[in-house]
């Protein structure tokens, strides 16, 4: 009788699960998956819910196109997917997702639910899966979709992950342990898509381990997450056409090094891993810091698809490129050409006074040593610093200006008025509304915007920028002032005079990828002119010997609605064929400008804004909106803290983003006070 074993062909369920295990190793890896399918379907909000380090709950809700209701009977099948119809269309893949295998793979190694939505369906759908198949709820019902209450997008909820196979669930490592891992995960995928907002949580708790807003930079979410790096990086940039690929990121100074390198390398948007690339950063590094010290690298590489093999790992961890060590070399030429050009200068941190050492600055000579000549190492009380600029106060969520009596930003005075002691002013009511625009985000490449840019930049005043970065808001004193504290000393600011500059690089930096601000009624440009003029000519800044209002009112109208849609590419703004303001630009989310700035805006923008050489007709334009957004005190005092709540919760967080202080901005923030001393005065008292 033969001894030797027959073949036979595995059990279907054995065969997926064998591949499950490929593909889901651990619950990141997992989650992983789940974020790249959000990411694909769209979404500007993920929210992920997780108990047990993700081994008894995994919970993923997005709010990105959905799922059609004819679609959710295969969704969990294997080589399933909306992104290949062909094998050909593997080299040009530029999606997260493509091959359909991870609501497969863990539909085999979990029970998954799955929620969802589009956006032209009357209402959610809910169905069940076990083995990449539908499942009824209960024995002897059906297991189609089930129409249920539910937003546009989808939630998917894998519960007891690896239930059915204990020895992989034995081989992980503690609950603690997993859920770290999902952190990293998690922060990756934030502060790579900054223009989405992640939230991850524990199940029970209330508060997110991570956080991040729909309109923080990539700098500001790096600040969120890794802390102090953010002030030490160095942004990394440069397109190589013959090689086809493009490179962005941040890199940490030569001032910055700790005992673990911090790696975020994404290739074409997904989150991967190359000892190559990582080995030749730290070689450039290595001549830079000291033993044992290493850096902080995010690195974003935007390759030719048809150059780049996605299908190598089951989990896409790697991916293989052509031409990998010019690549290479070219990113290590770039990191290096940065570095050199920012170690000009060095910072190294010392310590004054070492433990048990005398006072250098005492009169040692003319006094014998006594016991009290040896100090503890322990920092004095009053140098301490009891702020900390990141904090979020309660008073934040107590005061909604949207649900305030003024609603919204309303011009509103009788053009008749009795007294002619007081300038004219509209008889017209416009309210705005903020109209979320879900768009691309368009890379700048027109050399005068580069070029203002560069010189903001040029005109920072690094300290000052450090203290409104790093500030702790106080309160507002007036209408156009404000206190803040930075470390141990106080500061008065001039947020009026501040909040133009604000403005001002704001428009710069989102040229091309403003929002916009919907006006409930259509403004009519000829009308605020005249309204404008009316009260240009009455404060006396108009000579009457010029044209006639109606000469004036046409030209500027003409030249507007000229320029319409190079005001709409570029700003924002929406004028219509007939000379109606239909959308302002919106600058800073949910901050809507005082209205009754709007006539004399519309009329500078045809007397200030020189519309014939394209830089100055960018900087003109850009100074043109910073006066109109900016602060200034309403004129009826019913909008009064309204004013003050936009001041404090909108204005202020801005200067902690991306806000380079001028040094003209120098004697509008004043020091009053440093705790230190103030502590001395109240020890005497």
């Amino acid at each position: 009788m033969s001894t030797i074993p027959s073949i036979k062909k595995l059990d279907q369920a054995v065969v997926n699960r064998i591949a499950a295990g490929e593909v889901i190793q651990r619950p990141a890896n997992a989650l992983k998956e789940l974020i790249e399918n959000s990411l694909d379907a769209g979404s500007t909000q993920i929210q992920i819910l997780i108990k047990d380090g993700g081994l008894k709950l995994l919970q993923i809700q997005d709010n990105g196109h959905g799922i059609r209701k004819e679609d959710m009977a295969i969704v969990c099948e294997r080589f399933t997917t909306s992104k290949l119809s062909k094998f050909e269309d593997l080299s040009s893949i530029a999606t997260h997702g493509f091959r359909g295998e991870a609501l497969a793979s863990i539909s085999h190694v979990a029970h998954i639910s799955i929620t969802t939505k589009t956006a032209d369906s009357p209402c959610a759908y809910r169905a069940l899966y076990a083995d990449g198949k539908l499942i009824p709820a209960q024995p002897g019902q059906s297991a189609d979709p089930k129409p249920c209450a539910g937003n546009n997008g989808t939630q998917i909820t894998a519960e007891d992950l690896f239930f059915n196979v204990p020895t992989r669930r034995k081989a992980l490592k503690s609950p603690s342990d997993e859920y770290n891992r999902i952190l990293d995960i998690v922060s990756r995928y934030a502060i790579h898509n900054a223009g989405v907002s992640f939230a991850c949580r524990k199940q029970g708790t209330t508060m997110a381990d991570i956080q991040t807003k729909n309109g923080a930079s990539i700098l500001d979410n790096i600040r969120l997450l890794h802390g102090s790096v953010a002030s030490e990086l160095l942004p990394v940039k440069n397109t190589f056409d013959q090689l086809g690929f493009t490179l962005d990121g941040y890199v940490s100074n030569a001032n910055y090094s700790v005992k673990k390198m911090t790696f975020l390398l994404f290739i074409n948007h997904r989150a991967v891993e190359s000892s190559s690339i990582k080995r030749a950063i730290e070689n450039i590094y290595s001549t830079l810091l000291p033993k044992g010290g290493h850096p902080f690298i995010y690195l974003s590489l935007e390759l030719d698809p048809k150059n780049v093999d996605v299908n190598v790992h089951p989990t896409k961890k790697e991916v293989h490129f052509l031409y990998e060590d010019k690549i290479i070399e070219a990113i290590s030429d770039t990191f290096q050409q940065a570095l050199e050009s920012a170690n000009s200068s060095r910072t190294f941190y010392t310590q004054a006074l070492l433990p048990g050492a005398s006072n250098p600055t005492s009169d040692a000579d003319d006094e014998e040593p006594s016991s009290s000549s040896t100090r503890s190492s322990n920092v004095p009380e009053y140098k301490y610093v009891r702020t900390d600029s990141r904090v979020t106060t309660l008073d934040t969520f107590l005061y909604n200006p949207e649900n305030a009596a003024r609603a919204a930003e309303t011009l509103n005075a009788e053009s008749s008025s009795t007294d002619s002691s007081q300038p004219p002013v509209a008889s017209v009511t416009t309210t705005c509304s903020v109209e979320v625009i879900k768009k691309t985000r368009v890379e700048v490449r027109l050399t005068s915007v580069l070029n203002l840019r560069k010189e903001i930049k040029k005109q920072e005043n690094a300290k000052l920028t450090a203290i409104l970065s790093n500030h702790t808001f106080i309160g507002c004193v007036d209408d156009v002032l404000a206190l803040i504290q930075h470390e141990q000393s106080i500061y008065l600011v001039n947020y009026t005079v501040a909040s133009e500059e604000l403005i001002y690089q704001i428009v710069l930096h989102e040229f091309c990828n403003m929002g916009q601000l919907k006006l409930s009624t259509p403004v009519s440009i000829r009308e605020y002119l005249a309204v404008a003029l009316d009260i240009e000519r009455h404060n006396g800044t108009l000579p009457d010997n010029l044209v006639s209002n109606e000469e004036i009112i046409e030209s500027i109208t003409t030249t507007l609605i000229a320029r319409a849609e190079m005001l709409h590419e570029y700003f924002s703004f929406e004028i219509s064929a007939e000379g109606d303001l239909l959308a302002l630009p919106m600058i800073i989310r949910d901050y809507i400008p005082s209205m009754d700035k709007l006539p004399v805006f519309l009329l500078r923008l045809g007397t200030e804004v020189d519309w014939e050489s394209e830089k100055q007709c960018f900087y003109t334009l850009s100074k043109e909106l910073a006066l109109f957004y900016s602060a200034e005190p309403p004129l009826r005092s019913e909008e009064r803290e309204d004013y003050l709540w936009k001041v404090q919760h909108l204005i202020f967080p801005c200067f902690k983003t991306h806000f380079v202080a001028p040094s003209s901005l120098k004697e509008f923030v004043t020091p009053l006070a440093n705790l230190a001393d103030l502590y001395k005065i109240f020890e005497r008292c």
